[in-house]
């Protein structure tokens, strides 16, 4: 079945993935893509490409363009309340054992348009609209859309439209937020105008108590910027602090700004001009690292891709790419049946990402709540980083055998171009 008839709701790295191999598998196929924002959202933080994503992009033909547009950052640098570098841990050059900055580090919107730009005019693009409500049937799936009310039919139904998925929601009669496991981090993020890591490659990691993190990481612009993160990390002790998070985050970008001044107006370090890069910024947007562990990916024709289905802190880039080129390659291997593909497809990534560890209290780990808890980690990244023990570690890993966990799947029939 070439001809299939399909809807995307959500236009960004995983949507864009998946219509792209798709119309690899299917040049005929019929696919609408309707996104609530009114343009494409081209904006957002770094992401990195990591295990099978890896291979995927080299199959498309992506990588040179990729490798073209990354940040271009050598690493990452653990700084004290003086800008002092505690301990500095780079870049691998090696894509199967990659550490905090990977060998493809890229900013979101970047990677989207790379995904988008080689099919926008192969697919129909609706803006300013979302999902009110699906039926499904035995052979189609009804849409109705929340703006125009039109209602049509389609042989699929593609869900990527992010870890709140409210068709993930519909499609397993709960709310949203059911399966989100909140692992205790908020984070802001915005592109300050004005260059903070004058003539280094390294992003900067600054701790100061109460979960407070500085992040600041490398813009190549020639006009001199710095992409600025400001982290919130919680235990689960902390409820009043989440609470209040929570509350900004529901209450919008003013909200968020008012509360992140309150909170690192004392932090230390470039907390100042962090803050006022923020009020300037004309990109700023927040979120919660939220993991997403869906029962199950797919009910009769609706499916949920990326962070719909498996969203994880870290590597969610990576699982879009791979959810939308295995189930365009299950779709392919089933001559587009699409209830057999779809179990094909869940068959495929649930394993994977139920194996994949849950991110609970790595955060608070990593980033103590006292001073004397940050002392005690920034000493022993010194020790580690000094002997080169971090950099020994990533050397001898491929050769033991420990790389980054690849996805099994088959060789799919893919058309000769």
């Amino acid at each position: 079945m070439s001809n299939l008839n399909i809807l995307i709701s959500g236009f960004g790295i995983a949507g864009g993935a998946f219509a792209l191999c798709m119309l690899r598998a299917y040049p005929d196929a019929k696919i609408t893509v309707i996104e609530r924002d009114s343009t494409l959202r081209l904006t957002g933080a770094s992401v990195d490409i990591r295990s099978s994503a890896v291979d995927i992009i080299k199959w498309l033909g992506l990588e040179p363009t990729i490798r073209e547009q990354t940040t271009n950052e050598q690493g990452v640098q653990f700084v004290d309340a003086n800008g002092k570098g505690v301990a500095t841990i780079g870049a691998t050059g090696n894509s199967d054992s990659q550490s905090f900055t990977s060998e493809y580090e890229i900013f979101r919107g970047a990677l989207a348009k790379i995904f988008i730009d080689p099919i926008i005019d192969r697919v129909t693009t609706i803006f300013d609209e979302s999902i009110d409500l699906f039926e499904q049937r035995e052979d189609k799936v009804r849409v109705t859309f929340a703006k125009s009310k039109d209602v049509k039919e389609y042989d699929l139904l593609v869900a990527a439209d992010g870890y709140r998925s409210k068709i993930r929601g519909a499609m397993l009669n709960t709310q949203p937020e059911e399966h989100i496991r909140d692992v205790g981090a908020h984070v802001a993020y915005f592109t300050i105008k004005r260059d903070l890591l004058p003539g280094v490659r390294l992003a900067k990691w600054y701790n100061a108590t109460n979960g407070r993190v500085i992040l600041l990481r490398p813009d190549p612009d020639p006009a001199g910027r710095t992409r600025g993160n400001l982290i919130m990390v919680t235990t689960n002790r902390e409820l009043k602090t989440r609470t209040r998070l929570e509350n900004a985050l529901r209450q919008g970008n003013e909200s968020y700004m008012a509360l992140m001044e309150e909170l690192f107006r004392d932090a230390g370090w470039l907390a100042p001009e962090v803050l006022q890069g923020m009020r300037e910024s004309d990109d700023f947007y927040s979120s919660t690292f939220g993991l997403v562990r869906s029962p199950n990916l797919h009910t009769g024709r609706v499916v949920l891709l990326g962070d719909a289905g498996y969203a994880t802190p870290g590597i969610g880039t990576s699982l879009a790419i791979i959810g939308g080129y295995v189930l365009a390659g299950e779709l392919l291997r089933h001559s587009g049946h699409v209830e057999a593909a779809l179990k094909g497809y869940e068959d495929i990534m649930l394993p994977h990402v139920n194996t994949l560890p849950s991110g609970d209290n790595i955060m608070q780990w990593f980033n103590p709540q006292t001073w004397w808890g940050i002392s005690i980690r920034n000493a022993i990244l010194a020790v580690l980083t000094g002997l080169k023990l971090d950099k020994l570690a990533m050397m001898a890993a491929p050769a033991l055998g420990f790389t980054e966990k690849k996805v099994a799947m088959p060789d799919y029939p893919w058309p000769v171009e």
